[in-house]
């Protein structure tokens, strides 16, 4: 075979691998991406299956963090590891691509699941723990991005592929990755509720001082019609809150309680944020913490001015990109409803429950191992002011 002919046979191909690839796109730009395996279009080289979760086992200590960066220094996985917990938490931000673009192929998104996938620090964790996990803007796909940005069925597809869910999982009969799970035995029951803040959220409205303090990228806005859940979500919601467990963990991976500050948060849209409260307050919700991430730094909050009950959140953030590694000079922002200050080096958040005395003590650990924050609550006392 001449060259020639070799070389007129090669670019055919290469014609027809990009036709098809462009016609793949297309199908997920439309909104049909369940209609594309995600093994046919991704490949498997970059899934995460994890250990398997016994639902019926009892949960004593469960781990959760967020910001992890696969290009940077991952060794925080060996730490968390030795802990020992019967699950970890990814709470968003779980991977960032070296250069986000605006395009349908999330090439650069996939890359940086790959080599969060081929990392040996992380392939040892979840090959004895289980992973849950829950997306925010970086791992969505684009910083900030909310329910209007046009890829957004092409990611989810590529979540799905990225951290293996089974075909009978019911996050792939529906928009969106929201999801739950109840674990333990039927007196130590424990309810995960991993809530998608991206794919339903309306538009942020954005300051009119860009870097002012409290307004730094965002303020609240008050229109009725914006949601941060959507409807379809908002209706699931409302019946987890009533599924009965002794201890009820709320993943957002944008921060609930926090105010005083002017970045992506439930307090950008008050009205959802009152929405939530309100729901707890009408639901069956007995123990109930909020888990997020996502500000690059950690501390713990209490909300009971709204609420008929004080309700705690831990904000765990960042595995291996803390504010320090990028800011100089930081100032702690207000904290109306934050116990102490901030922690801003590299972390990881850290559940335990003592069944034998009902208490649970959440903790902010550092990259150590070192305890750097932490509460105590008593599960029966979890959601009720002191009197």
């Amino acid at each position: 075979m001449n060259g020639r002919l070799m070389g007129y046979l090669a670019n055919t191909f290469l014609l027809i691998t990009f036709i098809l690839s462009v016609n793949v796109y297309a199908a997920c730009v439309d909104g049909d991406c369940k209609n594309v395996k995600g093994e046919d279009f991704w490949g498997e080289q970059f899934s995460m299956p994890s250990a398997h979760l016994d639902e019926d086992k009892k949960i004593s200590k469960i781990a959760f963090g967020s910001c992890g960066d696969p290009y940077k220094d991952m060794t925080i996985w060996n730490t968390i590891a030795e802990e020992g917990p019967n699950l970890f938490l990814y709470l968003g931000d779980n991977v960032y691509q070296i250069e986000e673009k605006n395009l349908p192929d999330l090439l650069e998104l996939k890359e940086a699941y790959n080599r969060l996938a081929n990392n040996s620090d992380f392939k040892s964790l979840r090959a004895k723990t289980p992973v849950l996990t829950i997306w925010d803007d970086h791992d969505y796909g684009l910083n900030d991005a909310g329910g209007d940005w046009p890829y957004k069925f092409n990611s989810q597809q590529l979540f799905y592929q990225a951290w293996s869910i089974k075909e009978e999982d019911p996050r792939l009969s529906r928009d969106g990755i929201y999801h739950s799970v109840l674990l333990g035995p039927p007196d130590k029951k424990v309810q995960i509720i991993l809530l998608d803040t991206r794919f339903f959220r309306s538009s942020l409205k954005k300051t009119d001082q860009m870097g002012a303090p409290y307004k730094e990228r965002y303020v609240p806005d008050n229109d009725p019609k914006k949601t941060m859940l959507g409807e379809q979500q908002w209706e699931w919601l409302e019946q987890q809150m009533n599924v009965p467990a002794r201890l009820r963990l709320i993943v957002s991976s944008i921060q609930v309680i926090a105010d005083g500050h002017g970045w992506e948060a439930w307090r950008t849209l008050p009205n959802e944020r009152q929405k939530l409260y309100q729901l707890i307050t009408d639901s069956d919700a007995t123990a109930t913490v909020f888990l997020s991430g996502d500000r690059h730094s950690a501390a713990i909050y209490e909300e009971d001015e709204n609420l008929p009950f004080a309700i705690t959140e831990v904000t765990s953030s960042s595995l291996n990109v803390p504010l320090t590694s990028f800011v100089k000079n930081i100032q702690d922002e207000p904290g109306p409803h934050r116990i102490g200050k901030p922690f801003y080096q590299a972390n990881y958040g850290l559940i335990e429950i003592d069944w034998e005395s009902s208490t649970v003590n959440l903790s902010i650990k550092s990259d150590s191992s070192k305890t750097v924050r932490s509460k105590t609550v008593h599960l029966d006392t979890l959601n009720h002011k002191a009197h």
